[in-house]
């Protein structure tokens, strides 16, 4: 289908809401918006708003977006759709003030036939009325609007139905592969017809390495699926080292007139899984090194970017990840293409809950009714792209202990293997949660007292009551037979937060393979022994690579002024704080202990400080947690003062210099963590090195520096944007000294202004206390960092981007918009 982005020439204003929208500073209700778009990122948040802790405590509304639009004379007789990739949530679809089309889960992308509703030769109205006033309505932010990419398609009433050209690997090597595709074809009205579906695959360089075509006839309101079974030799295969993607062009011609065309990009790869082996991609053994992710994209919030999911990918595959989780809910369309291009797997999550409410107005009120068209929908986006090799079902399901819910499981399974059989099913059980009825006693059998945080039945809560007795639990036989259908409906049994496990069940189910759908960050040194020592154990997934907005506090410590009294954190908390990356993209010292644990660094140390202020202070964590610390020797005014230096190698030993003066040297490896070792020291200002051994021989040092006076640096990640369209520049704004070490002691109020062709679309700090909004243009950094997202305009030309703070030097850059 002729295919037009959808996303220019919108109004926007809330209906209902105790808040009008808030955009650069200036309220109105009718504002033009550019999509996507999140609205719930503009709200002011409040204490007591009812999306609470899990919400970020920021607020939803009622919203109403308008578009006007012409379709020309001669379209007349062709069919016409709109897609819509996300909107969250409750979107009905006007054309006209005709409802054309409507649409309840927040994450699946949809479909609305126009044709029948658009005046041809006059002026349309598009309207969009999104209902996401009744809160709470998720346990995370989950943004609000249109908030991901519309595109108007068209095509001659005989044409290749929405997704519909799916192209399966059905075996593949170095030498040869071969491919099946299927093109799914309607004819609205045209009668009787006969015709050539023809197909021209192009590897990544562009040259043709196969061209195929078909004849079939159709009839009137028919639907009909046309095959072609293709060999290509020596075929270029993905992979997560080698991505090589291919495209397909699909053309659809009646006596030689093209009715309709289809440019789908793919991937040849050959999956495989089993006990003995675990997970092959074109037959070599791949174990997952992975991390759950949520939608939103930080500063911007729910609003998905193509630069900004590439920008996140990329962050991740170079700290060591080859595969992410989506949690919990289908990803978007960008996210799908940027994994394709960077080899990076994909577990993609139909939804966090089924029939069983987790919040009052989630999805379980309207999910016996949709969720087969939220699989076809979610299967229909995915099938083309290399990088999805695993569906999750849910996560931590209450209906995984029930007899109903087993059969729901066992239905959506075979709907899933009935389109899609190329891929691996999963479900990501929490074993708490089939057993809540049954907790309370099974905890008293075994000692526990803390019976009032077991009943809250809220699933984090209920997780930190726990605590260490978790494997305990996890013992029980009367949990493990709750689960055992659920488990037996899987290609692989997925384990939230149990990797005792694995093995134990492996001596019960020999055939069976496991993966940690999620899993405690500071447990990786413990699960990837498991992982890498058991073949039928396919990896890991951490909770969670990227830091997010909403479940506040999560994974934040705890001091005196400030105990962890609740498993979430108060307002004006507004992050999760737990992820090996922040919001603006700044990778955390956790990022490189888990590298390290993957095998990554080739032996290079890291050092980490814990922050001097909370010297011998008793602090506590959560599961979620590592320790409170920073990649920092600037901490001015605790000269003299005690200090604890932690470093993390894949080392024999590590000695320790502060100033060039040895602090010994110490086994890597301790009663905390592996990979992991620590001095009680001094601290004085200068340098802190750290140096390691193999067998006496140094492999390998990192050193940190104490920063001088800071000034401004600001660094453009990419060159220039395109006018008119979805590009975003992030712009990284530092307070560096003259050496170029960041200083973290010395954060400053900064203020951002843009002026030219583009607009700030958001900007703030990775901190997770915060009273600050990201549609602020002035920023207290955060340990010498904040971030600043420009968005392209729709004129040509040069924006102009200040950065300002009290008593530093002022910086300009230039952002050509092309």
């Amino acid at each position: 289908m002729h295919k037009q982005d959808f996303n220019k020439g919108w109004t926007f204003g809330k209906q209902i809401s105790k808040l009008e929208a808030v955009f650069t500073g200036v309220k109105d209700k009718h504002q033009e918006v550019r999509l996507p778009h999140d609205a719930m990122i503009l709200t002011e948040r409040t204490e007591d708003s009812p999306l609470g802790p899990g919400g970020g405590y920021f607020q939803g509304g009622t919203y109403q977006y308008v578009k006007k639009f012409v379709v020309p004379q001669e379209d007349q007789g062709k069919v016409m759709f709109l897609e819509f990739e996300g909107v969250y949530m409750n979107a009905f679809v006007y054309i006209n003030g005709d409802l054309a089309g409507k649409y309840f889960y927040g994450y699946s992308n949809f479909y609305v036939q126009i044709n029948d509703y658009v005046r041809y030769g006059k002026e349309n109205e598009l309207k969009v009325v999104v209902q996401n006033s009744s809160q709470p309505n998720a346990r995370w932010y989950s943004g609000s609007g249109i908030y991901r990419n519309v595109k108007f398609m068209k095509a001659e009433p005989i044409y290749i139905v929405p997704d519909g050209v799916r192209i399966t690997t059905v075996d593949a090597d170095p030498d040869l592969a071969v491919l099946k595709i299927d093109m799914l074809l309607k004819n609205e009205n045209m009668g009787l017809h006969t015709g050539y579906a023809s197909t021209i695959i192009k590897d990544s360089d562009g040259n043709t390495v196969s061209e195929q075509s078909t004849k079939f006839t159709i009839k009137t309101g028919e639907q009909i699926s046309v095959r072609q079974r293709i060999t290509l030799p020596n075929p270029q295969l993905w992979d997560t080292e080698n991505p090589n993607l291919y495209t397909c062009e699909t053309v659809i011609q009646i006596n030689n007139k093209v009715m309709d065309k289809d440019v789908t990009t793919f991937g040849i790869r050959k999956l495989q899984l089993d006990s003995l082996n675990g997970l092959r991609i074109n037959g070599k053994t791949v174990k997952l090194k992975g991390g759950c992710i949520h939608h939103d994209n930080g500063v911007i919030g729910a609003a998905t970017f193509e630069d900004a999911e590439e920008r996140r990918i990329r962050k991740l595959k170079e700290a060591g990840y080859n595969a992410i989780r989506s949690a919990h809910n289908p990803i978007s369309r960008a996210l799908l293409d940027a994994c394709d291009r960077n080899g990076m797997l994909i577990m993609d999550e139909l939804a966090d809950c089924w029939t069983h409410a987790k919040q009052a107005f989630d999805y379980a009120a309207i999910f016996t009714s949709t969720w087969e068209k939220d699989v076809e929908h979610m299967i229909g986006k995915n099938y083309n792209h290399p990088s999805v090799i695993i569906y999750s079902i849910g996560n931590e399901l209450v209906e995984n202990g029930t007899p109903h819910g087993n059969s729901l499981g066992r239905k959506i399974v075979e709907k899933i293997r009935s389109i899609d059989d190329t891929r691996f099913i999963t479900n990501a059980v929490n074993l708490l949660m089939p057993a809540l009825d049954q907790l309370e006693d099974i905890a008293a059998s075994l000692g526990f007292e803390n019976m009032e945080a077991l009943a809250s039945g809220e699933v984090n809560e209920v997780m930190n009551a726990v605590g260490p007795m978790m494997a305990k639990l996890m013992e029980s036989s009367a949990i493990q037979e709750l689960v055992e259908e659920a488990f037996g409906l899987l290609d692989i049994d997925g384990y939230n937060y149990s990797p005792e496990k694995y093995v134990a069940e492996h001596k019960k189910f020999p055939h069976k393979t496991f993966v940690g759908t999620e899993t405690n960050p500071p447990q990786l040194d413990n699960n990837w022994e498991i992982v890498m020592n058991n073949s039928y154990v396919l990896g890991d997934f951490a909770w969670t690579a990227w830091d997010y907005l909403g479940e506040v506090g999560i994974g934040r410590y705890g001091y005196d002024e400030e105990p962890r009294e609740s498993i979430y954190a108060p307002f004006p908390y507004i992050t999760a704080q737990t992820g090996d990356f922040d919001i603006t993209g700044y990778r955390l010292p956790i990022s490189y202990w888990r590298e390290i644990v993957w095998g990554g660094r080739n032996h290079i140390p890291y050092i980490s400080v814990q922050k001097p202020e909370r010297y011998g202070q008793k602090v506590t964590f959560s599961q979620w947690s590592w320790t409170d610390t920073i990649s920092s020797w600037t901490f001015p005014g605790y000269e003299g003062k005690g200090i604890v230096v932690e470093v993390f190698s894949s080392a024999e030993e590590v000695e320790l210099f502060v100033n060039g003066k040895s602090q010994g040297k110490k086994p890597v490896g301790d009663e905390f963590k592996k990979f992991y070792c620590k001095w009680d020291t001094v601290y004085e200002e200068g340098t802190v090195e750290a140096v390691a051994y193999i067998k006496g021989n140094e492999v390998g040092r990192f050193c940190l520096k104490t920063a001088g006076a800071p000034q401004l640096k600001v660094t453009m990640e990419r060159e220039c944007l395109r006018a008119g369209t979805n590009d975003l520049c992030y712009v990284n704004i530092e307070l560096m000294d003259e050496e170029g070490n960041l200083n973290t002691a010395e954060d400053r109020k900064v203020t951002v202004s843009i002026e030219g062709p583009a607009t700030i679309l958001g900007s703030g700090t990775g901190r997770s206390k915060t009273e600050e909004n990201y549609f602020d243009l002035t920023h207290e950094t955060y340990y010498g960092r904040m971030l600043a997202v420009v968005r392209a305009g729709e004129e040509k030309g040069v924006a102009w981007l200040t950065v300002s703070s009290d008593g530093i030097e002022t910086v300009t850059v230039n952002i050509p918009v092309v």
